[in-house]
């Protein structure tokens, strides 16, 4: 696929410099890129490269306008950074819409009652069931799975092997990627001496409108109530969402996050990769987690929050873990010095 860069400086609203002629065919880097390429530069650090880049057009900021009109074609955009994923997106719309055929793959079990929008596409091997409705522009890829009763929005694309539980629904514009669950049972269990007791879960998952759900990634239905994924929310590859959590809307959360059962996440939260939020919490809008953090208690106010203990070389670490233990005793001593001294 080729553009011309005048086009994409129109398309990105920035300031173009040099020929609006030149062509490019690919996105790169600014160290690996060729004549073909248009690149970007959002980070000071690396301005070094941009003097030697091959590339035929790059990205810049205001800031860098100079120094890139002096090696050649540019655009200058006021978030270099926001063009390049708003320069992505379109390139790959472009790639897919040459490549998109609407229709049910012959191979593909849709059951009766199932409605499939005719600009919708069912990959082969890909199941739909009774009652399911699959909306214009959806994608339902190789060998995946939409339950009776569920529901797939407009241009939503579920990619080979994801897999959209019975009664679950996500909106329009989504991205789920391959081996994601949604609406698998929910972890209830009741002791009978000694002995668990399945909950049966009688939930579902209800999923907002622009949401992407990474690689394996499980989202779990309700117990009783709906698990809810507000619009916009970004979910990295591996997360567990535990049932009948709410995550409010626009947050995202790194690889490997997990949140217990019945946790309320606010509006544009984070957590970092590998952080645990405990069931039963509430973390208010803007509270930023970050990696490898345990949250164990509710979060009332916005801001960033960390529970880590440092690494260090393994012999320091165990002296300093073992005066950790002693922490409460020494207290106790200090206080009662405290005491004695007053």
């Amino acid at each position: 696929m080729q553009a011309r860069i005048g086009e994409l400086a129109l398309l990105l609203g920035g300031e173009l410099i040099g020929d609006s002629g030149v062509e490019v065919s690919r996105i790169g880097t600014l160290e690996s890129a060729a004549p073909d390429t248009i690149a970007f530069l959002a980070n000071p650090r690396y301005q070094s490269q941009l003097a030697a880049s091959r590339a035929g057009c790059v990205i810049v900021g205001p800031a860098m306008r100079e120094a890139a009109a002096a090696r050649g074609a540019a655009i200058v955009c006021a978030d270099p950074y926001l063009a390049h994923a708003r320069l992505t997106q379109w390139w790959v719309a472009r790639e897919r819409g040459a490549r998109a055929a609407g229709g049910i793959h012959p191979s593909a079990v849709v059951e009766a009652g199932a409605l499939v929008d005719p600009a919708a596409a069912v990959g082969a091997l890909a199941f739909v069931g009774r009652g399911a409705r699959i909306e214009a522009g959806a994608v339902i890829g190789a060998q995946a799975h939409v339950g009776a009763g569920a529901y797939v929005g407009e241009r939503t694309r579920l990619e080979p092997r994801a897999v959209l539980g019975e009664g679950c629904r996500i909106g329009a514009r989504g991205i789920v990627h391959s081996g994601a669950v949604i609406g698998a049972d929910g972890f209830g269990f009741a002791d009978n001496q000694g002995e668990w007791v399945k909950i049966e879960q009688l939930g579902a998952v209800r999923i907002g409108d622009d949401v992407e759900i990474g690689a394996n990634t499980c989202i779990d239905r309700g117990a009783l109530d709906d698990t809810v994924i507000e619009d916009g929310v970004k979910l990295d590859n591996l997360v567990q969402i535990g049932h009948n959590v709410h995550v409010g809307a626009h947050s995202a959360f790194a690889g490997c996050v997990g949140v217990a059962g019945s946790a309320k996440i606010g509006r544009h939260c984070t957590a970092g990769g590998g952080a645990i939020i405990l069931g039963h919490l509430e973390l208010a809008d803007h509270v930023h987690i970050t990696a490898a953090t345990v949250v164990t208690h509710s979060i009332r106010r916005p801001g960033q929050y960390s529970g880590l203990f440092p690494i260090d070389d393994n012999a320091s670490w165990e002296k300093n873990a073992a005066t950790l233990k002693q922490l409460h005793s020494l207290r106790e001593r200090l206080r009662a010095l405290e005491k004695k001294a007053s």
